[in-house]
């Protein structure tokens, strides 16, 4: 049964550069792991109606096969040898796991 991972991610101010330079890493890993990237978006303020948290940077709606095909992207090794990016760069992340009704 596929698994959904939607990503709420808040990033440190200044470090866009960082995170962009992980995700290079991180997004394209995915696919390796029987994963789809659904979509990838910044929201802009004004297209929030209504909102009673702080607005994430940005949100990734991933794909897996099964769970364990999304543990598996997670210990991949490349993307590991970044994760200082992703450190230095996310402040938090929001990690909602979901299946399609």
């Amino acid at each position: 049964m596929n698994i959904y991972i939607t990503q709420l991610i808040y990033i440190r101010a200044g470090e866009e550069k960082a995170f962009d330079q992980f995700e290079s890493i991180a997004i394209p890993a995915i696919s390796k792991y029987n994963g789809k990237l659904l979509l990838r978006i910044r929201p802009d303020k004004e297209a929030i109606i209504e909102s009673s948290m702080e607005a994430p940077y940005e949100i990734h709606l991933c794909v897996f096969d099964t769970g364990d095909d999304f543990k598996n992207f997670m210990q991949d090794e490349e993307r590991k040898q970044f994760l200082h990016l992703k450190e230095q760069s996310v402040r938090s992340v929001i990690l909602i796991k979901g299946k399609q009704l």
